[in-house]
């Protein structure tokens, strides 16, 4: 099928690196800050024993809203932007092996499916580490203790007391597993992240495609964009959740065994269980998903090199853009 909008598809070849980096941490950053709150919200749904502690997404902010402020949906945030490093990690392994791709296949599907499972592949093995200690700051609570590890003295998560209970969990993990506990879950990150990242870019391609050919001419491809990247988002956390479930639960509870986890999930809560936390993951994937996706096509654009902006290198912008964007049949 023929690319009938001609979305315009800007490869690694045509970015200025340093604007790409620089534009890529701030909106990052401000994508983090505004979703966090549900990510410790879903981590504490998959955790939890049924519906022992809150009975829903909304349940559960307001509760833990109540109970430790705004600074209470925040905790462990600190070091969850040290994955900064891994998302820049991430997008760089994408746009290239996209581009080294290319060199075999020009199926837009092919060249996707690859660069988002390998991209994957490498920001998980720097996340995992970043995501077990601060999954175990999101436990952190007034009252019993939801994860293995509990630190000591004062919770409320401010100024030098956050780095104190970092370095605190950081002891207890090194003391109960040693430093392979930092790399605890990682098999089960990896059938979850390279899944829902190989999964996620075909279909929001997919999406883009179907919508593209629906919409008027003169609809800007932003909008279609945007409404495609929550749409495959959502399609990519309802076949990867149970996986999710189980990933939390194998890194802060401690377990040895996905298999055993699942058993024990299945016995426990039913195929139900395998659901836990999805709504919550859904409603901080939209929002973020559709900031990633207006704000990365944006990013890029910013990011062109010189010469390819310059109004008296228009027709060669115009040419990469025929050649690049092609949707395979």
């Amino acid at each position: 099928m023929e690319d009938k909008r001609n979305i315009q598809i800007i490869e690694w070849e045509h970015l200025d690196k340093k604007k790409f980096y620089v534009f890529g941490v701030a909106m990052t950053m401000m994508i983090r800050v505004s979703v966090y709150p549900f990510t410790l919200i879903r981590t504490r749904l998959q955790v939890q024993k049924g519906k022992s502690l809150y009975h829903g997404t909304f349940d559960a902010f307001i509760k833990i809203l109540r109970a430790d402020g705004v600074t209470g949906l925040y905790r462990g945030f600190l070091v969850n932007t040290f994955t900064l490093i891994s998302g820049q990690c991430y997008v760089t392994t994408y746009e290239l092996t996209r581009k080294f791709v290319a060199d075999y296949s020009q199926s837009n599907t092919v060249k996707s499916l690859v660069a988002g499972g390998s991209a994957s592949l490498v920001a998980q093995s720097i996340t995992v580490p970043i995501d077990v200690v601060s999954q175990h700051l999101m436990m952190q609570r007034k009252g019993e203790k939801m994860g293995r590890f509990q630190v000591r003295g004062n919770l409320e998560g401010q100024g030098v007391v956050a780095f104190g209970q970092t370095k605190d969990i950081i002891r207890q993990i090194l003391q109960a597993d040693g430093l392979r506990g930092f790399y605890r879950g990682y098999v089960a990150s990896l059938l979850t992240y390279i899944p829902n990242s190989a999964v996620w870019w075909p279909f929001y391609h997919f999406y883009a495609e179907q919508l593209s050919s629906l919409c008027p001419k003169e609809c800007p491809h932003i909008v279609f964009q945007a409404i495609s990247g929550p749409l495959a988002a959502a399609t990519a956390s309802i076949l990867t959740n149970p996986m999710d479930v189980i990933r939390t639960r194998v890194q802060v509870e401690g377990k040895n065994s996905i298999i055993l986890t699942f058993r024990q999930l299945m016995a426990e809560e039913g195929p139900w269980g395998l659901m836990k936390g999805l709504s919550a993951r859904i409603i901080s994937a939209t929002p973020s998903t559709i900031v990633i996706v207006v704000g990365y096509e944006s990013l890029k654009k910013l990011s062109l090199r010189p010469e390819l902006v310059d109004s008296r290198h228009c027709q060669t912008l115009k040419r990469i853009f025929r050649e690049t964007a092609r949707w395979d049949t």
